[in-house]
């Protein structure tokens, strides 16, 4: 059985973080990283607000990030271990004939993607309010580091209007409250999960 998961939300809500806990700790489980898709910084173009425009769709090769993604469904054992991930039987979620492939898509931009909307079994979505998005991307280095102003000048608005764009889409999104502790926000996601495969088998 293969298995999609999306876990997408705000800058800085803790997407990676619970990611990277959950990959640990399902069976048979790759991950996709959006921002592993990002263009080189001089094919990223400055919109009307003055900003290089790295919070949309353009800025990412997203043709390439769904062929990823088709990559593991077409065959998830070569996929994981060309990406160094070990495949076992499941032991836990049922007996090894059963056996269970997660992929984990992992991004700020899944849902607002028309080739991407059929791919998922499960979205959720993390978010957390304005102050505290600011206050923890402020603590952030990034590789190419935010010019003044670019938070409330582009990051920002880039979020709320690709977060309405995306509630209009239609599909069954899970939000998670980025706000919890990083352990609560694990419980929650796994245990749900680990109860939708269990009743898939």
């Amino acid at each position: 059985m293969k298995y999609i998961i999306g876990i997408g939300g705000v800058t800085n809500g803790g997407k990676t973080t619970l990611t990277n806990r959950l990959i640990k700790a399902l069976p048979n489980c790759c991950v996709v990283h959006q921002d592993d898709f990002f263009k080189p910084p001089d094919q990223i173009q400055v919109g009307e607000d003055g900003f290089k425009q790295w919070d949309v769709i353009t800025a990412l090769d997203m043709e390439a990030m769904v062929n990823t993604i088709k990559g593991w469904v077409e065959n998830p054992v070569k996929f994981a271990r060309s990406h160094g991930i070990q495949v076992a039987p499941t032991t836990e979620m049922g007996p090894p004939e059963n056996q269970i492939h997660i992929l984990i898509v992992e991004g700020f931009l899944l849902y607002n993607y028309k080739p991407l909307m059929d791919v998922y079994d499960k979205c959720y979505y993390i978010t957390i309010p304005y102050e505290e998005c600011k206050r923890r991307r402020s603590t952030r280095q990034y590789t190419v580091p935010d010019p003044p102003g670019l938070f409330d000048g582009h990051v920002w608005p880039m979020y709320l209007k690709h977060r309405a764009e995306m509630e209009t889409s239609c599909l069954p999104i899970e939000y998670l409250s980025g706000l919890k502790t990083k352990e609560e926000i694990y419980n929650q996601v796994y245990e749900d999960i680990h109860n939708t495969l269990l009743n898939r088998l």
